[in-house]
């Protein structure tokens, strides 16, 4: 795995995040059963105004292992994401990246980023809705 802070707090809260369908875990694993990536998401629910026309949830992590990038396992996972994000039905997933390697990958991936409003980062947004029904979001403007 990438960097983790402490191994025994991993392995303790791990199961606090399977079976949870507001953070759902999607595995990529060969087909030997080795697991080669995930994507952690976070489904906040209904929006308090909108309700469900605005469901929006964030993409907390996507992993790949190292001898597995760049072999098309992250936009296998991404696309799972999205099948994901339109069954349940979602108006929007959202994430953060850093500008070193993994926002490239998102770019290389079709996603088109804006500024995250930190230094290093990027901001990237799916919006599942009808482009002729989505307003501008007032502080992007798109």
């Amino acid at each position: 795995m990438g960097f983790v802070e402490d191994e025994v707090a991993l392995e303790a809260r791990f199961p606090s995040f399977c079976g949870d369908p507001l953070r759902p875990l999607l595995v990529a694993e060969t087909d030997g059963g080795e697991v080669i990536g995930y994507a952690l998401l976070h489904d906040y629910g209904p929006h308090l105004r909108s309700g469900q026309s605005h469901r929006t949830a964030k993409l907390e992590d996507l992993y790949t292992a190292p001898a597995w990038r760049r072999r098309g396992v992250a936009r296998l996972l991404m696309r799972a994401v999205e099948d994901w994000a339109r069954a349940r039905p979602l108006r929007h997933v959202f994430w953060y990246a850093n500008t070193h390697e993994a926002g490239p990958a998102y770019v290389r991936m079709g996603y088109r980023p804006d500024d995250a409003g930190q230094e290093g980062f990027l901001f990237f947004e799916i919006d599942f809705g009808n482009p002729a029904d989505r307003l501008p979001h007032p502080q992007r403007g798109s």
